[in-house]
């Protein structure tokens, strides 16, 4: 089974609107049809993310992002990096190569391109959705 790292914008995308990662988080993660790999750093990031004000303003915000982390909970893998990196100029987002390194995943998948400006770390494809979703489902 493929692993993937979805970083925090790919969780918030897939609860607002039908699209790339809506489709990657309840067709193919919520299917274990791919391994989600977690961290503990990067699960308070989803925790803390999702549970800001800005999305109140959202319909059933709420709600189904308190049943997208139960699932993700309940699925996914988590691992404990042992190394710490410095390596995208967001240092908060060194936490998912760390995750990639540790859980040897094939893909992190992101639509922050601007931080994440490298194609790989090691063994793992650094892809946007739309990129994932066409090209390595």
């Amino acid at each position: 089974m493929q692993k993937i790292i979805l970083d925090t914008n790919i969780v918030v995308s897939a609860i607002i609107q039908k699209s790339y990662p809506h489709y990657i988080v309840y067709e193919h993660v919520f299917e274990e049809q791919l391994q989600l790999c977690l961290s503990k750093a990067l699960w308070d990031e989803y925790c803390e993310v999702l549970a800001r004000s800005k999305f109140t303003k959202i319909p059933h915000f709420k709600n189904n992002s308190d049943i997208v982390l139960n699932r993700l909970m309940k699925i996914a893998v988590f691992y404990e990096p042992k190394i710490f990196l410095d390596i995208i100029k967001d240092k908060d987002d060194n936490k998912l190569l760390e995750l990639a390194d540790e859980s040897n995943a094939n893909f992190l998948i992101t639509g922050n391109h601007l931080d994440f400006n490298i194609t790989h770390y090691n063994n793992t494809l650094i892809l946007s959705p739309r990129n994932f979703w066409e090209n390595f489902r």
